[in-house]
């Protein structure tokens, strides 16, 4: 199996189609949405429900607090409530103020706003976190 370099976790990773958009998406953060490297999390562990969980990427102010959740799909993968309810359970343990859930065909964000969260027409850059 191909593998691919992980900036986040510092090593190689198997290259499954999931982990292509995950990869893909680290280099939008980083790239399009100035993310500092540093600041972000990749297979974010976690347990939840006496089950354990990993965040795909998680984004982390300077503060390291969570500020951004990102559940990444394999391409086939529709972008339903399904995937969304997987990001709202990371977030009950994280309290991130975003999430957004990709398959790399479509991406979705969604921002806590009053308690609740509502689609964004935008993904934040970093500085607007």
């Amino acid at each position: 199996m191909d593998k691919v370099w992980d900036p986040l976790r510092r090593k190689e990773v198997a290259l499954t189609p999931e982990e292509g958009v995950r990869q893909w998406f680290i280099s939008v953060l980083r790239d399009e949405l100035e993310v500092p490297e540093h600041l972000m999390g990749s297979e974010v562990a976690m347990e939840f429900g006496g089950k354990k969980w990993r965040a795909d990427i998680v984004v982390y102010r300077r503060d390291l607090t969570p500020a951004v959740i990102v559940e990444c799909k394999k391409p086939e993968v529709k972008l339903t409530g399904r995937v969304l309810d997987q990001a709202l359970r990371y977030h009950s343990l994280l309290d991130a103020e975003w999430l957004i859930v990709t398959n790399g065909n479509d991406t979705r964000a969604f921002r806590r706003l009053d308690g609740h969260f509502g689609p964004a027409l935008n993904l934040p850059k970093y500085s607007e976190l």
